[in-house]
């Protein structure tokens, strides 16, 4: 019998990675199927049904952000908005942690949309993503991963100037380090992940795309890496001035 993607249990069903809820149906998108050739893994029911809710609230999370291409507005304008609808805005404020603010923005002749600025729930996020992680690397290499991962949303804002830069930093480098490569997903405007090369301590990236315009970044740690300390990170949390180069690319810390 198979084993569950994320733990040791058996398997009882399979689940989809990502959720299917992320990619649109034909009837709602004017017969535009999104969810052909979806990738599933065999999961156990603690690792699938039991998390319905968070498949849900990421969704809502992604669909609407500014910057997404057509696919995801039209999601988040159909399906996506029935959802909180029917939820009477529960799914929407879930999103958030602490105070929204509210906006009216104009995007053309007449044009105008609804924008909710505050911030998001990071480590529900987080959750989310890391259960999409284990079932890509399950799918991709045919096994469980077992290590750390650090997740790094490349989409979101931060007034944190390190915080900035860093985000700058790591898309300079999977930038070139992912340049020319493979791009894995049969429905790409909705989402497609790419893989660096393992580097001399057996540590790898991958890059996961959302409609077009979200990056989630998610470094692999495996449970025998032997990781050093990097001298430069070491400056930067020490608080001193570094700067790192990519290319002909600055990125300075502190």
């Amino acid at each position: 019998m198979e084993k569950c993607y994320m733990c040791d249990r058996q398997a009882t069903s399979r689940e989809h990675v990502p959720p299917k809820c992320l990619f649109p149906e034909g009837k709602d998108m004017d017969g535009e199927n999104h969810r052909s050739n979806l990738i599933t893994v065999p999961s156990c029911d603690l690792h699938n049904t039991a998390k319905s809710r968070d498949d849900e609230f990421l969704m809502v999370s992604l669909a609407g952000i500014i910057g997404n291409n057509s696919i995801g507005y039209r999601h988040k304008f159909g399906k996506v908005n029935k959802a909180i609808r029917r939820s009477a805005n529960k799914l929407l404020l879930a999103t958030f942690k602490g105070k929204q603010r509210f906006y009216v923005v104009e995007v053309g002749p007449n044009k105008f949309v609804d924008v909710i600025w505050g911030t998001p729930d990071s480590e529900r996020l987080k959750v989310c993503f890391e259960h999409i992680v284990h079932g890509l690397h399950f799918h991709h290499f045919g096994h469980t991963f077992k290590g750390r991962i650090k997740l790094h949303f490349a989409y979101l804002w931060s007034d944190n100037k390190n915080a900035t830069s860093f985000r700058d930093l790591i898309k300079a480098k999977l930038d070139v380090e992912l340049a020319g490569r493979d791009k894995f997903g049969e429905n790409q405007g909705v989402f497609y992940y790419q893989i660096t090369d393992r580097d001399q301590f057996d540590l790898y990236m991958f890059r996961l795309c959302f409609y077009g315009g979200i990056n989630v970044h998610a470094a692999m740690i495996p449970e025998h890496a032997d990781v050093q300390k990097d001298l430069a990170w070491m400056l930067v949390e020490g608080g001193i001035k570094t700067i790192f180069n990519v290319g002909d690319k600055k990125f300075e810390f502190n």
